[in-house]
C-alpha cells in the first residue's frame, strides 16, 4: 500500500476499540471544557465587584457539591457502560500474530498452520479488515508500550510476560503506531505501520511472505548479494525464507517490499538504504547496528541495490 500514515491521533478512529476511545476523548474533553468554561464565567462576574450573591453558602453547596457529584456521576455511569464494549482481550481469535518489541524496533511473526513455520518481517503488520488480530506482545530488553491510536489502545510489553492486545480495523489504511514509554535514547524514533486492507490482499501478502524473496538478476544487485556475504551481514540479519537470524537484528527477508526503515524513521529507497548502512547513526543515533566503515562506495551502492530488490 503506498501514500502517507494516517494521522498519529486517537481522534482519527479506524477500529473498533479505537471508536469507542475516541469518544471518550470527545466527552470527557467536551465536559472539562463546559466546567472550565463556567468557573471562568464565575470568576469574571467575581471580580466585577458588585453586591455579595444572595445565599453564598447555597452557592458553594450547589456548584462545589451538587454539581460536581451529579455531573460527575453522570460520566462514570457513561464511561463504564461505554468501557463494557471494548473489545474482550483473548487469544482465541481467528487470527493471531506475535509481535516483539526490541531496543529499538519491533519483530512481527505470523506463523503458517499448514508448515508449523514462522514469518518473520519487522516494524510492519498487515492484517485484514474487519477480521479481530489478537497480538502476542512480548519484550525482549526492557518494558515498552505499543500504541497505535486510530486502531485500538496501548498496551506495555514487559520482559518475561505475555500480554494481548485485539486490533480490529473498520477500513482500510496506513496507520502509525509508537513505542509509548520512554525505554532509552531512540524512544522517539521506535515506530512501526499497521498497513490494513482487504482479506484478498492480506491473503496475498502472506503468501508471498512465505516464500524466498526471489534472487535479483541485475548485475548492481549480484554484486550486492557477493557484498552481503562478504560483509557477513547474516550474522545479524536474516535474509532466508523464514527470517531467522542468530543476532539481534530485523529480517531482511523482502525487505524491500517495507514502507519505512528503521522503525518507521524514513522511507525506504535505494538511497536511504545507503545512508542507513553507511552510517545509522546519523539518521538515528545510539541505534546498535555499526556503521560500514569499511565498505568502498561503490560496493555500498551495490549493496544497498540488493537489499532493496529482495521484495
Amino acid at each position: 500500500m503506498n501514500g502517507a500514515p494516517q494521522l498519529q491521533s486517537v481522534l482519527h478512529p479506524a477500529g473498533i476499540d479505537a471508536a469507542i476511545i475516541s469518544q471518550f476523548a470527545w466527552v470527557l474533553s467536551g465536559a472539562a471544557a463546559l466546567i472550565l468554561a463556567a468557573v471562568m464565567l464565575l470568576l469574571a462576574l467575581a471580580l466585577r465587584g458588585g453586591p455579595r450573591p444572595v445565599a453564598p453558602m447555597r452557592w458553594i453547596a450547589g456548584g462545589g457539591i451538587v454539581l460536581p457529584l451529579v455531573l460527575l456521576a453522570a460520566l462514570l455511569i457513561w464511561s463504564t457502560w461505554r468501557a463494557a464494549q471494548l473489545t474482550a482481550q483473548s487469544s482465541a481469535q481467528k487470527m493471531t500474530v506475535s509481535v516483539t518489541a526490541k531496543m529499538w524496533w519491533w519483530e512481527v511473526r505470523y506463523r503458517n498452520p499448514a508448515t508449523g513455520l514462522d514469518v518473520i518481517t519487522a516494524n510492519e503488520i498487515h492484517l485484514p479488515v474487519g477480521v479481530p488480530v489478537y497480538l502476542g506482545l512480548s519484550s525482549g530488553d526492557v518494558i515498552h508500550s505499543f500504541w497505535v491510536p486510530s486502531l485500538s489502545g496501548k498496551i506495555d510489553t514487559v520482559p518475561g510476560r505475555m500480554t494481548g492486545l485485539t486490533l480490529t480495523a473498520t477500513k482500510a489504511g496506513l496507520y502509525r503506531g509508537q513505542c509509548a514509554e520512554f525505554c532509552g535514547e531512540q524512544h522517539a524514533r521506535m515506530g512501526l505501520h499497521v498497513v490494513a486492507e482487504s482479506p484478498e490482499q492480506f491473503a496475498a501478502w502472506l503468501a508471498h511472505q512465505q516464500q524466498p524473496a526471489a534472487m535479483p538478476a541485475d548485475a548492481l544487485a549480484v554484486r550486492g548479494r557477493q557484498v552481503f556475504e562478504q560483509q557477513r551481514c547474516a550474522s545479524c540479519h536474516g535474509a532466508g525464507p523464514s527470517g531467522q537470524a542468530p543476532g539481534d537484528g530485523p529480517s531482511l527477508t523482502h525487505l524491500g517490499s517495507r514502507l519505512y526503515l528503521g522503525a518507521g524513521t524514513v522511507p525506504l529507497n535505494s538511497a536511504t538504504l545507503e545512508a542507513w548502512i553507511a552510517n545509522p547513526h546519523a539518521i538515528k543515533p545510539g541505534v546498535r547496528m555499526p556503521a560500514a566503515n569499511d565498505i568502498d562506495p561503490a560496493s555500498l551502492r551495490a549493496l544497498a541495490a540488493y537489499l532493496a530488490a529482495l521484495k
